[in-house]
């Protein structure tokens, strides 16, 4: 074998190991994973029992992988086909294939947000929260439709609603049903302080009534600065006896959210959340109250009024009136301007 001979294999060998090394420093450090196609992070769930395959189709249905050859011959390599973990995993932009494949191998997985805020119906709870979750909606609405579950946690089934109380917190997508709604418990408990029992106390009020009466503030009004008041003249119905009448409790009955204007027609219909019709609160929210709505009853003024009506400015704040002529007379110049726009139901 002539010297040139073993010169050009070893020139051969080394530039093919050069190849392989350069292609094996690729396959783990250069970024390989683009993140879908939003440009940005992805989200991926992978259902408990999911598959290799099935994992891979995710990937590729969203354009996430640059190289899926070189992903799937790492994938083999790390014997992740045999290790697939269920769960929720974020898949970053840049990410390499090293990173992405060890991340779901170990199991590694990312918490969901999840927040709620703006729901009137438990059916809307039930179609928000449970779609954050592996659980799903259906498994979710049969827990908050189970009288002894709702009795574990201290409501019914028309006063469970009071225990979510609106934030934003993070889980597991693969958290149980269960153990959600043992958060959510616990999340209500460290909410009433006894400092805010206390003040509930004092209103002779139970926690859930407040929060009832909470869910009409919060309907109410938007103003934060005016909360206390709106809820200082409710009380002072609750105080004298007198019906509640608050509007937002009959479109609450009629479960028509589009109404715009209380008419007499409204006022008619028999349900409890008719507070026309029946004194004291009704059975149950009519919304998921803001925890400054909640704090807005604790902490209500004091005043001397019995009425109010929405501003003819239209501006989201309210006229206040301690007699009934005086409401009269207010309601008379938010009532022109209703008509004045067009506004007629």
């Amino acid at each position: 074998m002539s010297r040139n001979f073993k010169i050009g294999i070893f020139v051969t060998l080394t530039v093919l190991l050069a190849t392989f090394s350069f292609y094996f420093w690729q396959i783990f450090k250069t970024p390989n994973l683009q993140a879908g196609e939003n440009d940005g992070n992805f989200d991926l769930f992978i259902p408990r029992g999911a598959s290799y395959e099935a994992v891979m189709d995710s990937l590729n249905k969203h354009k996430v992988l640059n190289d899926q050859m070189s992903f799937r011959f790492l994938s083999r390599m790390m014997k992740y086909p045999e290790h697939v973990k269920f769960g929720h995993y974020v898949i970053k932009k840049g990410m390499t294939n090293y990173d992405a494949i060890r991340k779901l191998r170990s199991g590694d997985q990312d918490p969901v947000r999840v927040t709620f805020n703006n729901l009137r119906l438990k059916d809307d709870l039930v179609a928000r929260l449970g779609s954050k979750f592996e659980f799903g909606p259906q498994k979710l609405s049969a827990l908050l439709n189970d009288p002894e579950v709702c009795q574990s946690f201290g409501f019914d089934t028309t006063t469970i609603m009071c225990m979510f109380l609106p934030n934003t917190y993070e889980f597991f997508w693969t958290t149980s049903a269960e153990k959600f709604l043992e958060r959510m418990g616990s999340e209500y408990k460290k909410f009433w302080t006894p400092a805010r029992k206390g003040k509930a106390g004092e209103l002779g009020l139970s926690q859930t009534q407040v929060q009832v009466l909470a869910s009409i503030v919060e309907a109410e009004t938007k103003k934060e600065d005016e909360k206390p008041r709106v809820a200082g003249v409710y009380l002072n119905r609750l105080n004298r006896g007198m019906p509640l009448e608050a509007d937002p409790t009959l479109v609450f009955a009629h479960r028509d959210f589009t109404i715009r204007r209380v008419l007499n027609r409204h006022k008619t219909i028999d349900s409890p959340y008719n507070t026309y019709r029946f004194r004291g609160l009704p059975p149950g929210p009519i919304n998921l109250p803001t925890l400054s709505s909640i704090d807005a009853v604790l902490n209500h003024e004091n005043h001397e009024y019995l009425y109010f009506v929405a501003r003819a400015d239209f501006s989201g704040y309210h006229t206040f009136a301690r007699t009934y002529d005086e409401h009269l007379s207010n309601a008379r110049i938010y009532q022109a301007a209703l008509n004045q726009r067009g506004i007629l139901q």
